[in-house]
């Protein structure tokens, strides 16, 4: 019995999502939009941009990562699209060029500035994949290129590129958080490892510690600021503040994000923390690699708690609604 032509497109549609761990995907698009919050603006065409560059590049990076690993995972995880035959060696390669130049051409549309980081980003995702995956520079290279995709929608939405730095903290405690996940990660195959989990409980733990710490928004110490002027119950025609894409957020308002960051900070925590506890109390390779995908899962809440610490409540808020479709989405297939 032969397979349909549909049977034969299903499987090879499954196999690419496999070998793209299009499950991890939903975790993305908040790199740009949380550097565009932490920088102090709305986002824009240029935050557009930034997230289908970065889209294609971590694509780039999983495809090139399984080229790259493909002896590897041969012997410990045949499964794989590649080891399985379902996909070649070639392809796959092509694909993660393909992608990479995608990445760089989408950057380049939202200015110089984005694609240089773009292109920084590109090269120590490949540095990554092909020499310093298995190598104890490993994780800081991987910390590194997320805290450039965070940098990339800062820089992509900015007017000036210098607003961008104000994203860099922003950006240090995203590369933390990817740090201890790729840390963990290194032991999913074979586990074994009880310090790994609880240094990456502990760097969690720290990072949200961090988010519940004084906003940038939150009044300096002092005497007390002076009572704001009486307005009226209606605005003045031509007198009603606006914002545009890529300028600083309005602050005529008080603003509901320094008090749902810490809910975001809260819930950021606990999505990794109880698997990262079991993984350390039992280290299989079966509770590191659950550990590994709710460090992944938990990148979600991070990026809509840096939001929201900027003040930014509705990109967080939105980011929120991103968590149920990783969810069911890891359902399908493995993001690790």
């Amino acid at each position: 019995m032969t397979p349909t032509g549909t049977t034969v497109i299903t499987g090879r549609a499954r196999a690419w999502a496999e070998l793209l761990r299009v499950s991890a995907l939903a975790s993305v698009p908040g790199d740009a939009l949380a550097g565009a919050a932490t920088a102090g603006t709305r986002p824009g065409r240029g935050t557009l941009w930034a997230i289908g560059a970065s889209l294609c590049l971590y694509e780039a990076g999983m495809a090139l990562n399984d080229w790259a690993d493909r002896d590897e995972d041969a012997a410990e995880r045949p499964h794989r699209p590649l080891p399985s035959g379902r996909i070649t060696p070639t392809a796959a390669l092509a694909a993660s060029a393909a992608m990479t130049a995608t990445g760089l051409g989408l950057a380049s549309r939202a200015g110089r500035p984005a694609l240089a980081v773009a292109t920084a980003l590109a090269t120590t995702v490949w540095a990554y994949d092909l020499g310093l995956k298995h190598t104890p520079a490993g994780p800081a290279t991987m910390a590194t290129a997320r805290a450039l995709d965070l940098l990339l929608g800062a820089t992509a939405t900015t007017p000036t590129p210098r607003r961008a730095f104000r994203s860099l903290p922003s950006a240090a405690l995203l590369g933390a958080h990817t740090y201890a996940v790729t840390a963990v990660s290194r032991h999913e195959t074979h586990g074994g490892s009880t310090r790994t989990p609880l240094a990456a409980l502990a760097v969690t733990l720290t990072v949200a510690g961090t988010l519940t710490a004084r906003t940038p928004h939150s009044p300096p110490p002092g005497p007390p600021a002076p009572r704001p002027r009486p307005t009226l119950p209606f605005p003045i025609p031509g007198t009603h503040p606006r914002t545009h894409p890529g300028r600083p957020h309005s602050s005529g308002r008080p603003r509901l994000g320094p008090r749902l960051g810490p809910l975001l900070a809260l819930a950021y925590a606990r999505t990794p923390a109880t698997l990262l506890l079991h993984a350390a109390l039992n280290p299989s390779a079966a509770l590191t690699e659950r550990a590994v995908g709710g460090g992944i899962r938990a990148t979600i809440p991070l990026q809509a708690a840096l939001a929201a610490r900027a003040g930014a409540t509705g990109t967080a808020l939105g980011l929120l609604g991103l968590v149920p479709l990783a969810r069911a989405l890891a359902r399908k297939v493995s993001p690790t």
